[in-house]
């Protein structure tokens, strides 16, 4: 049996004529009499009772009818499935974002991608660590990652979405809590609550160069590897932090977010991925992205 012959049965038992069955099917009338013939010999059941007069069916061709129609239904919708995949429209991806673009990017793409491509599955990953995310990227963990460049690895290819200023991040009842700007220079005999260090944070080494220039080695007493972790140090009054201007979007009772005048440190976002061509569906996640990051990166997405 083949899926033409239920086409067929199911042609003939709707139309309950084999004329106008034949025309619905651009089909000659005799060989599909024969092929409905066939389908009965090989279920050795009879389907159609026929007469001169008129076609109808047996109680086992109904039944048989309403299956036939839930077979066919099923494969067109596999082949529509497959089709929806094989263009992009369905599928899942995973993407990785860096500490402070946990707070403010990962909400507004996660909107922007549920509306713009409802049918792609996200699987979103905060607090990663950019080589973390180059590791997640080889091993397949994730598909996209939201990190801090630059990333020497020639198996990764990225491009940057935004960069931005850092600020300081001092407790609310530091001296400088109530300053409208400040220099790094005036943070030089604080202890400082950093990224984690030893090459696991590119913002640790943008830290750490930016007071160096500023005329001094940051005393660094803690050392942390989530965005959330950090703040909430400095608000418990363990020491101060420069960090990405973006962490301001994230409130915590205590942490005082102060703009920097002067020779301002900046660190880029940046958008990366394996180098090889991506999935359909991770290709139209990428053009959505690089419509909307723009808007994204400016916070006038909501």
């Amino acid at each position: 049996m083949e899926l033409r012959h239920l086409r067929y049965y199911v042609a003939v038992a709707e139309e309950c004529h084999f004329g106008r069955a034949a025309q619905r099917l651009h089909i000659a009338q005799p060989p599909l009499s024969q092929q409905i013939k066939q389908l009965e010999a090989d279920l050795g059941v009879v389907l159609l009772n026929r007469s001169t007069r008129k076609v109808e069916l047996t109680e086992a061709g109904r039944r048989y009818l309403d299956r036939a129609k839930e077979i066919l239904a099923s494969v067109d919708a596999a082949a529509q499935e497959a089709n929806r995949v094989a263009v992009g429209e369905v599928g899942r991806v995973a993407i990785g974002f860096t500490g402070s673009a946990t707070y403010h990017m990962l909400p507004a793409i996660a909107r922007t991608l549920r509306v713009e491509l409802p049918d792609i599955e996200l699987d979103l990953q905060g607090e990663m660590l950019t080589p973390r995310q180059a590791a997640a990227l080889h091993d397949g963990t994730i598909d996209l990652g939201f990190l801090r460049p630059p990333v020497h690895d020639r198996l990764l290819r990225y491009e940057v979405v935004t960069t931005e200023p850092m600020i300081a991040v001092i407790p609310r009842a530091h001296r400088l809590a109530e300053e409208d700007s400040i220099e790094i220079a005036d943070l030089a005999d604080e202890v400082f609550v950093t990224y984690a260090g030893f090459s696991r944070s590119v913002v640790f080494e943008v830290v750490v160069d930016a007071c160096q220039r500023a005329g001094f080695t940051p005393t660094i007493r803690h050392e942390v590897g989530e965005t959330a972790t950090l703040v909430s140090f400095v608000a418990a009054g363990l020491g101060v932090a420069l960090v990405p201007q973006s962490v301001q979007h994230m409130q915590i009772t205590g942490a005082v977010y102060v703009p920097l005048h002067g020779e301002v440190p900046t660190v880029e976002l940046a958008m990366a991925m394996r180098s090889e061509p991506p999935s359909p569906h991770l290709e139209r996640v990428l053009t959505c992205l690089r419509e909307a990051l723009p808007q994204i990166g400016a916070g006038t997405l909501s």
